[in-house]
């Protein structure tokens, strides 16, 4: 992580608060009143592209379905395949990368 990250108080005290949540609706009532609901769908789009990379969708389909564009695309891909691994972790816990060979989980409906 960052250096400028690591030695901010306040990003810590945030994470601190957000692993402090008990269930979904605490978490939906905190998320909401600490962001803009444009920030809320950016995060959104963000976690939907990576659980679409993560499935190995092509870009361009990713772009067609999502609205995102490639670059943010691209850069979501980076950070779930190079980053710190909370991309990497989230999708195994919620069942959507694949180990090497397996089939996914996922649905084409989905």
């Amino acid at each position: 992580m960052e250096r400028e990250l690591k030695n901010d108080r306040s990003v810590w005290d945030l994470f601190d608060a957000i692993v402090q949540l008990r269930d979904l609706q605490e978490c939906a009532c905190f998320f909401r009143d600490l962001c803009t609901l444009t920030e809320l769908k950016a995060m959104a789009e963000r976690w939907e592209v990576a659980q679409m990379v993560a499935e190995d969708v092509p870009y361009r389909q990713i772009s067609e379905r999502t609205g995102a564009s490639t670059a943010t695309i691209t850069r979501v891909a980076h950070w779930v395949n190079y980053g710190e691994g909370g991309y990497r972790l989230m999708l195994e816990r919620a069942g959507l990368r694949r180990a090497k060979g397996q089939k996914s989980k996922r649905t084409k409906e989905q």
